[in-house]
């Protein structure tokens, strides 16, 4: 009568949960827009075609308490939204929900059971009461012992979450690192992390640009060498100059200097790599005036 498809179609449509599409399908003999219709009927008219827009907004959120922590990202369509108190108490009920329960993927969490049906249902339920669509994007937990500390930090309120494990130091350091993290945007921990084909990459573009600027082809390699160290300067956190150094020392001199290692690092900013709707105001209006 429908497939599996369907299913996904439908859930695309209309950002319902599984099973609610499953019996809208099943009211409607398979029939699309007459399952649309069931929802609606249902309390689901908000939610209707919602899927196909495009949520870049929204807020970071970080939950910590004693050994644990949680960061995680949740986009509306509109920065109207991600501000209003109803959508920050929505996020509030997610972190907790992720928190406090053995969640490992985004699709784990959508389908976990809460109160009313599963954490789907209750996206599902706050585009209908929000009215934008709501994109559940992603969530890291990290954890850490007793000798450990977190360090995190939330800027512009929620736009960029950051969150850090130290070795030792102190929450002082720590929360400074996590600050750091989002003011600078280190990509990497440490140039170990950074993948070969992108530093690979790399290499091949300082190449060309050296050959282009007419150094010496004897010359190229040893001079590749630097500025592939002024590249870990800049993409990872270790080798990044501390923005609260006075004496241009590295952010992992830093942690080690009070006696610290830097074992982890996590940093969301919202909508990156997102590609976001470009509005054009005018060529609008003239299409109404033309219309």
């Amino acid at each position: 009568m429908f497939s599996a498809s369907d299913v996904k179609e439908l859930r695309e449509r209309t950002g319902a949960g599984m099973m609610d599409c499953k019996k809208a399908l099943e009211a409607s003999e398979g029939n699309m827009d007459k399952a649309i219709e069931w929802l609606r009927k249902n309390g689901m008219a908000k939610a209707e075609k919602k899927g196909s827009r495009i949520a870049a907004e929204g807020i970071t959120s970080i939950k910590v308490d004693g050994n644990q922590a949680v960061i995680l990202e949740v986009n509306s369509e509109t920065d109207f939204v991600a501000k209003n108190a109803e959508f920050q108490s929505f996020v509030d009920k997610l972190t907790s929900v992720i928190f406090d329960n053995d969640i490992h993927t985004v699709e784990e969490a959508l389908e976990f059971p809460v109160e009313d049906g599963k954490v789907s249902d209750m996206i599902t339920a706050a585009i209908a009461k929000i009215g934008e669509k709501i994109s559940f994007r992603r969530f890291e937990k990290l954890t850490k012992t007793d000798s450990q500390n977190f360090g995190f930090y939330s800027h512009m309120g929620g736009k960029i979450g950051t969150l850090v494990v130290l070795e030792g130091a102190s929450e002082e350091i720590a929360k400074d690192v996590a600050m750091h993290v989002a003011a600078m945007r280190p990509a990497y921990l440490t140039s170990n992390d950074v993948p070969e084909d992108v530093l690979n990459r790399e290499k091949d573009v300082m190449r060309e640009q050296l050959i282009k600027e007419g150094k010496p082809e004897e010359k190229v390699e040893q001079i590749l060498v630097g500025k592939v160290n002024k590249y870990y300067q800049d993409v990872c956190l270790v080798d990044q100059i501390f923005i609260k150094a006075e004496d241009k020392e590295t952010v992992g001199k830093f942690v080690k200097a009070n006696g610290g290692e830097i074992l982890n690092m996590v940093r969301y900013e919202v909508g990156e790599g997102i590609e976001k709707k470009q509005e054009n105001f005018a060529e609008e209006v003239m299409n109404q005036i033309k219309g």
